[in-house]
């Protein structure tokens, strides 16, 4: 088996190929980071224009809260607005489900409720509405089984509605959509687009680590005494003689 020797030829090798794929690396942070800087934050953001679906809950009397069914055990109750209706929602040990504060009957969060409450957040018209069963990367800071609900808007909205409470998520348009790719691109995350804090990315930090520090030793190395002459030969005094 050859031994392997550390020499600067070899440091010099390794070097070389891991400038060449940090540098791509590079490239695409600083590709990446100038997208996200150009696009309109505001289309960004995507939560429908700053509308809010909260209203304030009607007067009058409301359901007694201890007469309401009791299937499991109940470990909190609030109340709240779904549109203009007063609603209780219950949370137990297994999940959440709704109550109509007014009736006490359940409410259940059916394909048009889903399209009201969109449509509170998003005045362009409904393309089409679906369900999740689980979290899309679109709505990956969210939980559990949800709507989704597309506009046909200029950004190709989406809306996610819970399935559970009711509540709207988020919205999502292209413009968030080219920028969650780009952020992808610069944090490394190439599954969860979540966090800089994962395996691959301090990976990368180390080799750039490794590339500086090759690189300053190949710096010296790469020097002689004879690269220096020139220094040698500007603090030579200059001898003169005097004539006789």
């Amino acid at each position: 088996m050859r031994k392997i020797r550390l020499t600067p030829l070899f440091f010099r090798r390794i070097h070389k190929w891991v400038g060449l794929i940090l540098g791509l690396q590079f490239l695409l942070w600083a590709l990446s980071g100038s997208v996200m800087a150009l696009l309109d934050t505001d289309k960004v953001g995507g939560h429908g224009g700053g509308m809010s679906h909260a209203h304030p809950l009607p007067a009058g009397d409301y359901f007694d809260v201890a007469a309401l069914p009791r299937h499991e055990p109940v470990t909190g109750i609030v109340l709240r607005d779904l549109g203009a209706r007063p609603i209780y929602e219950l949370r137990t040990t297994k999940g959440t489900r709704l109550v109509d504060a007014t009736s006490g009957e359940t409410v259940h969060v059916d394909e048009q409720m889903a399209r009201d409450i969109a449509s509170m957040m998003n005045e362009a018209p409904i393309r089409k509405v679906s369900v999740l069963a689980k979290p899309n990367l679109e709505s990956r800071d969210h939980e559990g089984a949800m709507w989704r609900v597309d506009f046909a808007d200029a950004e190709n909205s989406s809306a996610y509605v819970s399935l559970d409470t009711a509540r709207f998520l988020v919205m999502r348009g292209d413009s968030w959509r080219t920028w969650d790719f780009f952020w992808m691109l610069h944090n490394m995350d190439y599954v969860n687009r979540k966090s800089f804090n994962h395996p691959l990315i301090i990976f990368v930090a180390f080799g750039a680590l490794w590339l500086s520090g090759t690189g300053f030793y190949l710096l010296f190395k790469s020097f002689s005494r004879a690269d220096f002459r020139w220094l040698r030969r500007r603090r030579k005094p200059v001898v003169t003689r005097s004539a006789a």
